[in-house]
């Protein structure tokens, strides 16, 4: 399902990117406009893409690396189930216009409810799986999905606090300013515990396995989780530069944010570095490949973020195409290739293989998706840089130099660009689709034997 939505969330991406084009393209129909589609697209990629994946290879893992069945396998199945009724719910809501207006927050008070009872429904066999686990230690990915759910539970419960006033209206529970705190403090940390921490857990388990070597540094994985649990969750008001918000509380979120860089630096090398004397298999390994350059957008993508929070150049990216070619570098460099390797990786297994049914549709979808990623970032990273520096252009006398309309028409050509490597991207999503099925199809599902109570456990 996480291959499927991926599509689904990336068709829709290409239908509002056609949009900024051609904006007659939403056919003069309001379930089609950029407004309706926009939280649409951010949903399914972040909640529907992203949370299944989540989902799925935290239960593998979990499993995997505690030597033991999944706890409550029934309560398992009805996570599977209400996630994928939350997303229809949220899809079908968002286009008839259903909306809290709240960033990633968006779906309405009764979804809402379900998405919680969902989660929490998903700690218990998580953290029940922990609790019953053979291994004496815990696994550092599975401290990584275990912060991921505590962090998501709290932030979703704290910034859903509301007021029903329909079954399909609500106002927060939050006003003015406060409102806006609550809802970065939500909004990036569900960047930073949703987005990182739980595909951290991916990195964590697959890198290593795929290239065959123990993690570059154990103990430096711990440092990492708890400095980047720590920090990230201060990060939230650097979204709020420039506001209401008291100079002080945009300070501290830039300050922490600055201070981020560290330990989600120290995230990438500990991951690029388990490679150390394995090098040579990137030339031959595709899935290698895609968790590899995942890390390395990983990296960049958190360079750019601690950069952006710094007053002086938020002036200058504020509002602009920058930040949406940020969060694509990390939603697509970052969680879509961590996502795309770590499948690869964990489909034919579950079906009795040892690979994918090709290895060469891998290698083509990881060329196409590199290539797209590539122009679709290049290109907003140069549309925004110009729009920040003509929307900031004044005349001796204080007026502006350009109109917004000229900064608008100055990026079209940037959008045409973005849109030719949106589409590459989404091909490369349909060649998996493609290959997934075939690997299904030669396949058989597969259940490991469990392990008995006096055979070794190793992590």
């Amino acid at each position: 399902m996480a291959v499927i939505w991926g599509i689904v969330g990336l068709l829709v991406g290409l239908v509002i990117s056609v949009q900024l084009l051609w904006p007659a393209f939403n056919f003069d129909l309001p379930w089609l406009t950029y407004g309706r589609l926009r939280p649409l697209h951010t949903n399914a990629i972040i909640f529907a893409f992203g949370g299944c994946a989540l989902f799925g290879t935290s239960y593998y893992i979990v499993q995997r690396t505690c030597q033991t069945r999944l706890f409550a396998s029934g309560l398992a199945s009805f996570t599977f189930w209400g996630w994928q009724l939350v997303i229809l719910l949220a899809a079908l809501s968002l286009i008839m216009g259903f909306t809290t207006g709240k960033e990633y927050a968006e779906l309405e008070w009764p979804i809402d409810l379900l998405i919680a009872v969902v989660w929490v429904s998903y700690a218990v066999v998580f953290f029940g799986t922990l609790a019953i686990r053979r291994t004496p230690h815990i696994y550092v990915a599975n401290w990584f999905y275990g912060a991921m759910i505590i962090a998501i539970a709290v932030l979703h419960i704290f910034n859903s606090v509301e007021i029903p006033v329909t079954f399909f209206k609500s106002y927060s529970a939050y006003a003015g300013v406060h409102d806006a705190m609550v809802q970065w403090w939500y909004g990036h940390n569900a960047v930073g515990f949703f987005l990182t921490a739980g595909f951290l857990g991916m990195m964590y388990y697959f890198v290593p396995k795929q290239a065959g070597r123990p993690i570059y540094s154990y103990r430096l994985s711990i440092v990492h989780f708890w400095a980047l649990i720590f920090i990230y969750m201060w990060a939230g008001p650097h979204h709020l530069l420039y506001t209401a918000l008291p100079d002080w509380a945009q300070t501290l979120g830039m300050l922490f944010s600055v201070i981020l860089l560290a330990p989600s630096w120290g995230g990438m090398i500990n991951g690029i570095m388990t490679l150390s004397g394995a090098w040579h298999r990137l030339r031959e390994d595709p899935i290698l490949k895609f968790l590899i350059v995942a890390l390395s957008f990983y990296g960049m993508s958190t360079f750019e973020g601690p950069a952006l929070s710094i007053k002086t150049i938020n002036a200058l990216s504020h509002y602009t195409d920058w930040t949406i070619g940020h969060v694509h570098s990390g939603a697509l460099g970052w969680v879509g290739f961590i996502t795309m390797g770590s499948l690869y990786y964990l489909i034919p297994r579950l079906y009795g293989r040892t690979e994918m049914w090709s290895v060469k549709l891998v290698n083509i979808h990881f060329w196409i998706a590199t290539i797209g990623i590539v122009l679709y970032v290049a290109a907003l990273w140069i549309a925004g840089v110009m729009q920040g520096l003509m929307w900031r252009a004044v005349h001796e006398d204080g007026t502006l130099v350009y109109t917004f309309v000229e900064g608008v028409k100055a990026s079209y050509p940037f959008y045409v660009i973005r849109l030719v490597g949106g589409l590459l991207y989404f091909l490369g999503m349909l060649l998996m689709f493609y290959n997934m099925l075939k690997t299904i199809g030669q396949g058989k599902s597969v259940d490991a034997a469990v392990p008995t109570a006096t055979a070794p456990a190793h992590a």
